[in-house]
């Protein structure tokens, strides 16, 4: 067990709030910019950009997978908070995007190689909103006292999966890692969070074959192992999920959109972000946007944000953060946070 708490009968660890004690990020360092993709597919830097608020995006090498991010991203969050790998119980890795199918989790080859030799490891598919998911359960997991400190990771490779021959989607996502170390502490911190999924728009936004349900074979279509999606269903949903998830916890915790000074949501689409400020009158310039740089890198955009935050100097002590996470699933949820 962790120093990060002393042991109570049973085993358990003394109970306290869940912070966020630290964070990091790591993206691939090529750069793919919007003309460079103009010379894949019939498309330009001027439509990519006016339609989604994107001018590039990093992309791994062939040989670098969902692992090699994650534990980059790791080390710099664990870094940052002096924690030593060793004291870690739990490991959280959000990805769609793992190093193998189904098994083994890609959090437990993380945890090897980070010497995170204590720590329990697993893995957390729910796409796009999978960070939010993962401080949710880390949260969990020290309020309750079952865990001192958690690694919550969320890593993506989206080059590996979308076809470069569409247009729709190719122009989309980027590749990208970020964490946070989430630790018991005394006071406030993950104060709340909700999860939600609508499951009926499953086929909205997934890749059609490679698990139990169509498997792969000498027959298969290579375009059935990519991304598929209906971008205008998603659309909607985003938008929608976007104000449900700030209400609902603004609501559960007697807030109002003034009092919360940053909403970090999904860095998806910018003019998503941007039509659910309008819908609901939300002040624009509460919530962070980086996606020009990164485009959509699903789990991994909101650790990437609040990690571009921190270094920039925007979060500070006793802040209220609200992190928006919706995609596959369809998914969405977020977390009320007390910034320490």
């Amino acid at each position: 067990m962790s120093e990060a708490g002393a042991t109570v009968p049973g085993g358990a660890l003394d109970r306290g709030a869940a912070q966020i004690v630290s964070v990091g990020a790591y993206v691939p360092p090529r750069v793919m910019t919007n003309d460079e993709l103009a010379q894949i597919v019939d498309t330009s830097d001027e439509w990519i950009y006016s339609h989604t608020g994107i001018k590039a995006r990093h992309v791994a090498a062939d040989d670098v997978a969902a692992s090699d991010l994650a534990v980059e991203a790791a080390r710099r969050a664990l870094d940052d908070a002096r924690i030593n790998p060793g004291d870690v119980d739990l490991v959280l890795l959000a990805t769609s995007t793992p190093d193998y199918p189904g098994l083994p989790a890609t959090a437990s080859i993380v945890q090897d190689r980070l010497g995170a030799e204590r720590s329990g490891a697993m893995d957390l598919v729910a796409a796009c909103s999978g960070f939010v998911y993962g401080l949710a359960t880390a949260s969990a997991f020290v309020d309750s006292g079952q865990a001192g400190t958690v690694l919550v990771v969320g890593a993506e490779v989206y080059s590996k999966i979308i076809n470069w021959a569409d247009r729709n989607t190719c122009v989309l996502f980027g590749d990208g890692a970020g964490a946070a170390v989430v630790c018991r502490g005394v006071g406030r911190g993950i104060r709340d969070s909700v999860l939600h999924s609508v499951g009926s728009g499953a086929a909205s936004l997934y890749r059609p074959a490679g698990g139990s349900r169509e498997p792969c074979g000498a027959t298969t279509e290579p375009d059935r192992t990519k991304l598929h999606m209906d971008g205008r269903q998603v659309y909607g949903f985003a938008v929608q999920a976007i104000i449900d998830t700030v209400e609902e916890l603004l609501s559960r915790n007697g807030l109002s959109i003034a009092d919360v000074d940053h909403v970090v949501a999904h860095q998806a689409n910018v003019r998503i972000i941007d039509a659910a400020c309008r819908r609901a009158a939300y002040p624009q310039e509460k919530f962070f946007k980086n996606i020009r740089e990164y485009a959509n890198t699903s789990a991994a955009s909101i650790p990437i944000a609040l990690s571009e935050m921190q270094t920039r100097g925007l979060l500070c002590s006793g802040q209220l953060v609200v992190t928006v996470g919706f995609g596959s699933g369809l998914s969405y949820g977020g977390n009320l946070i007390e910034w320490i």
